[in-house]
């Protein structure tokens, strides 16, 4: 493995990294996307046609993501912001969560229902 700390992470396997996730932003608590100029977030699509939104639990992986992606930078979503107002946003729309993509762009995708129990579950675990 290189000794680059972040491309140990990106090397991790998608379950690794998801962990990684969850223990990261219950530390730090915030959450971290891409978004463009216009304040438009990131968006994927898995292979079944499912739209995603990517996180990241720090700003450093999501900018080294965004590298190759004009016009996209990091912002980071307090905690509280994103259980009050992004998962239920998420939830209305349809859109699930990426979760923390590697090296070789496998990731975790859960709905946002899901994420937010494991995070919360993260949080209570600190304590």
């Amino acid at each position: 493995m290189s000794s680059d700390p972040s491309t140990n992470l990106l090397s991790l396997d998608c379950e690794e990294r998801y962990d990684y996730f969850l223990t990261k932003v219950a530390e730090e608590r915030d959450v971290w996307i891409l978004v463009n100029q216009e304040e438009l977030f990131l968006k994927n699509y898995t292979e079944d046609n499912l739209e995603y939104v990517l996180v990241w639990p720090d700003e450093g992986l999501a900018q080294a993501y965004s590298k190759d992606l004009d016009g996209f930078s990091p912002r980071s979503i307090p905690l509280p912001q994103f259980f009050n107002k992004w998962i239920p946003g998420l939830t209305q729309d349809g859109i699930d969560i990426g979760v923390f993509p590697g090296l070789d762009d496998d990731l975790w995708v859960s709905s946002p229902a899901e994420l937010e129990t494991e995070l919360k579950a993260e949080l209570a675990n600190q304590f």
